[in-house]
């Protein structure tokens, strides 16, 4: 007989899959996802003894200790999601030991420091397209594709692709640009395609995420990180990873998640929605707030004002 779920654990049972769990909204949503009671698989690149190539120090070791301490239970795997046949077979090794697989969520490459490079069209150095591209969206694909064929017999599940901010674009360069885009469509598109089998896909956008390089870039730590609120006003309203995480945490659960398919969901939207909280009770909601540009370079914010106004105009 099935495990009954009980309001607090509504995903007992459930298996999940979170690429890109190493760090920031991945490690968020599968700490979140453990909470609700899944099963969680963890993949990355970066584990014990292989650091980041990011320079970074946390790994999908890390994620999966976190998730075990409070009580969850997680794998944390070594995955190269650009590689075929690595994600082939880390999904034939989900399908052996469970026989299930009910949501799947791609975070990877969020931080990818090619993606980060800043440049104008004709300032592109487009010797790094290729591995941006692979990294960021190649490796989206071949991971959507072997979710949806282990999930299509069962006609059930939930694909969701993590990406930057609810508007069209994202990125600081064609090449991010590209990506970024690519993130928030692809999910409506394989949404039309895999709703006669059941399945849901969408893409999910955290606010002002409160990620480890971001508290590290303002010098703080999750303990003291209103003190970044000096430095940029904007900071106050940003929010954990684990805030992202219940918002597809709470996405996973509803049992009417169909009815959201191939759409694109900010994580307050979410919590407006669903009523969940961050872990210290606080609802951020980046959806409302209104930015202070203060900081920001001139030209950058007339390269934002401009771009908004032809995307409200379109």
């Amino acid at each position: 007989m099935a495990p009954k779920r009980s309001s607090r654990k509504p995903l007992t049972g459930r298996v999940a899959l979170v690429a890109g769990a190493t760090r920031g909204a991945g490690r968020g949503i599968a700490r979140a996802l453990g909470e609700a009671g899944a099963t969680v698989y963890c993949t990355g690149r970066s584990v014990k003894g292989k650091p980041s190539p990011y320079g970074r120090p946390e790994t999908i070791d890390d994620t999966a200790a976190m998730i075990k301490t409070a009580g969850g239970t997680a794998i944390a795997l070594r995955v190269d999601h650009t590689n075929e046949s690595d994600v082939r077979a880390l999904f034939r090794r989900i399908m052996r030991a469970h026989k299930r697989i009910d949501v799947v969520v791609d975070s990877v490459a969020g931080e990818d420091p090619l993606m980060g490079v800043y440049g104008l069209l004709w300032q592109a150095d487009l010797k790094t397209a290729d591995a941006i591209f692979r990294q960021g969206l190649t490796s989206r694909i071949i991971t959507a594709k072997y979710a949806a064929l282990a999930m299509m017999p069962a006609k059930r599940g939930l694909i969701v692709e993590v990406t930057e901010n609810d508007m069209i674009g994202g990125g600081g360069n064609p090449m991010a640009q590209a990506v970024k885009m690519a993130q928030k469509v692809l999910p409506l598109l394989w949404a039309a395609e895999l709703a006669p089998h059941g399945l849901a896909v969408m893409a999910v956008t955290p606010g002002f995420l409160r990620s480890e390089s971001m508290l590290q870039h303002f010098g703080v730590t999750e303990d003291n990180w209103r003190e970044a609120g000096k430095k940029d006003p904007n900071f106050l309203q940003s929010e954990s990873p684990l805030f992202v995480g219940r918002a597809v945490a709470a996405l996973a659960a509803d049992p009417k998640v169909q009815d959201r398919t191939g759409m694109l969901f900010g994580s307050w939207e979410l919590g407006r929605d669903y009523g969940f909280a961050d872990y210290e009770g606080r609802r951020p909601d980046w959806g409302r707030h209104k930015i202070d540009f203060s900081d920001l370079p001139p030209t950058w914010i007339n390269l934002f004002r401009t771009g908004t106004n032809l995307e409200i105009k379109n």
